[in-house]
Formats: structure tokens, C-alpha cells, sequence
């Protein structure tokens, strides 16, 4: 069902009906549709001027997709999707990495805008979704980086172990199985790793609190919550009014999903 479709089937059954002033949880549903309606109508207009490339942010000049296969596609776009990663990923970019691990990779937005940021390391982009790991490859071939682009299914804890020794970089968005993935019990490699996870404990509840208490002991840690950190947006987004600038922002996030950025305590090893 079209979100045109559902906005509107949503509306006639809710508001068409009420008697009564609404109830606050119909009222956040309603606003919830409409709001995703209104940024897919300006997703409409960016692509309209630019296609499918990102305007900004690290993966600045990535052949991007369509329609994204999660999640909200106007802030990929623009380059202000998880913007307040944005100076980890560019100080761990400058560490040294020889390799990343991207566990829940979707169609590939870190993997691949990784892969084009890093031109010499190799990405192993891993989702257990047959339908995301082939738009990571498509993804991968249409921005010219299918050769340094491993996609693979199921990726379990103790894989990581193959990885001890490297100047590897982990990162982890899995909608709560992270607590299922990151097991240093099962995968005593991710001590000399380092680490990228966000947490959700809308999924499973206590997962950020786990994923501290598993690894401090062998990393330190740092909490990253959502904030919207300045970029340079296209000329024509400042005509936009106020609020189709905000919702433009919107990552359709229902609660907190916090990351941290995790680095070993003894450090990485030389490079070769």
C-alpha cells in the first residue's frame, strides 16, 4: 500500500469517525503518517534536482537509491542522517583501517559509502535479509566499489575471531540482536576490535546496558546520543519552509537508539 493510500485510509478511519476529541494515541499516529508523507513528497522534489546523489556528509557524491529499504531516505540524501556520527567515523577513518565489518548492513549505506571513503580497505557487509543483501551488491556496483564489497548472510559471534589481529572496524545495527551478535564469550577477537553499535532497547530492553557492561572491561566507551550536528544543505532547502526543513530532518525514529563508539584498551595492533 502506496504511503498516499495509507495516509489517506488512515484519516477516514480515525478522524472520519470521532465523536469525541481523539485520543493522544491516535492523534501521534495521525501525525506520525502524515509526517512520512510529507518528507517522501520532498524527497520527490530533491530527487527532481539531484537524482539519487548524496549532497553531503561523509558519503558526499554516493549514487544512493530510489526508495530506501529502511528507514527514512531524505536525510540519507541530504548527508544529515546520524550526523552525530559523523566526526567518529571520520577520526576512526584517519586510525588506520585495513578492513570493516558491517553487521546488519540493509541495502548498504555504510558499507558502501565506506567503501568509497576508504578506497583501500575491504568491507565485509553482512544482513541476514536475501532481499537487503542484494541491494548491497547493487549498491555496491553502481558506486563502483563491488570488488572491495563482500556481502554474506548470517554473520555469529564467533566470526569475528578472524578478524583478531587486523585494524578492523565493527559496526553493528541490528534492531536489537546486537545483544545476539556481540557476545566477547563467543568471540574473544572483538577484544582487539573496534566497535560501532547502536543500541535498541525498544527491541530488547537492557541492550545498551549490556553492551557496556560487556565491554568495558576491554574498551573504552563512549555514548553517542542523536543530534542534528550543521552541514551545508542544497541552495534551494533554505526556501523550503520551517517546517518541511524539520520533517526533511526526521529519521523516523520512535524513541532513543543511542551508539557507542568503542575503542580497545590496548590499543590496535602495528600496521603491517
Amino acid at each position: 500500500m502506496s504511503l498516499d493510500l495509507q495516509a489517506y485510509n488512515y484519516l477516514k478511519e480515525t478522524v472520519g469517525g470521532w465523536t469525541a476529541p481523539p485520543p493522544l494515541a491516535h492523534l501521534n499516529g495521525v501525525l506520525r503518517v502524515l509526517t512520512r508523507w510529507r518528507q517522501l513528497r520532498l524527497v520527490q522534489t530533491y530527487q527532481q534536482r539531484h537524482g539519487t546523489i548524496i549532497w553531503a556528509g561523509p558519503f558526499k557524491g554516493m549514487d544512493y537509491i530510489g526508495n530506501s529499504a529502511e528507514g527514512a531516505l531524505m536525510p540519507r540524501l541530504l548527508g544529515s542522517y546520524e550526523s552525530e556520527l559523523h566526526p567518529h567515523l571520520r577520526a576512526l577513518a584517519d586510525e588506520g583501517l585495513d578492513c570493516v565489518v558491517d553487521v546488519g548492513c540493509a541495502e548498504g549505506y555504510y558499507a558502501v559509502g565506506l567503501a568509497r571513503m576508504l578506497p583501500t580497505i575491504t568491507v565485509h557487509a553482512h544482513d541476514i535479509d536475501a532481499k537487503a543483501q542484494a541491494a548491497c551488491r547493487a549498491l555496491a556496483a553502481k558506486n563502483g566499489v563491488a570488488d572491495r564489497v563482500m556481502v554474506g548472510g548470517e554473520f555469529k559471534p564467533e566470526d569475528f575471531n578472524a578478524f583478531a589481529g587486523r585494524r578492523a572496524l565493527v559496526i553493528v545495527d541490528a534492531e536489537g540482536a546486537e545483544m545476539d551478535i556481540l557476545r566477547p564469550d563467543l568471540g574473544p577477537g572483538l577484544a582487539q576490535l573496534k566497535i560501532l553499535v547502536e543500541t535498541h532497547d525498544i527491541s530488547r530492553p537492557g541492550a545498551l546496558a549490556a553492551m557496556v557492561e560487556r565491554f568495558s572491561p576491554t574498551h573504552d566507551i563512549i555514548r553517542v546520543d542523536q543530534q542534528y550536528l550543521p552541514f551545508e544543505p542544497p541552495p534551494w532547502f533554505q526556501g523550503l519552509p520551517h517546517l518541511d526543513r524539520l520533517i526533511a530532518l526526521w529519521e523516523w525514529r520512535v524513541t532513543a537508539t543511542p551508539w557507542l563508539v568503542m575503542r580497545p584498551k590496548a590499543g590496535w595492533p602495528a600496521r603491517a
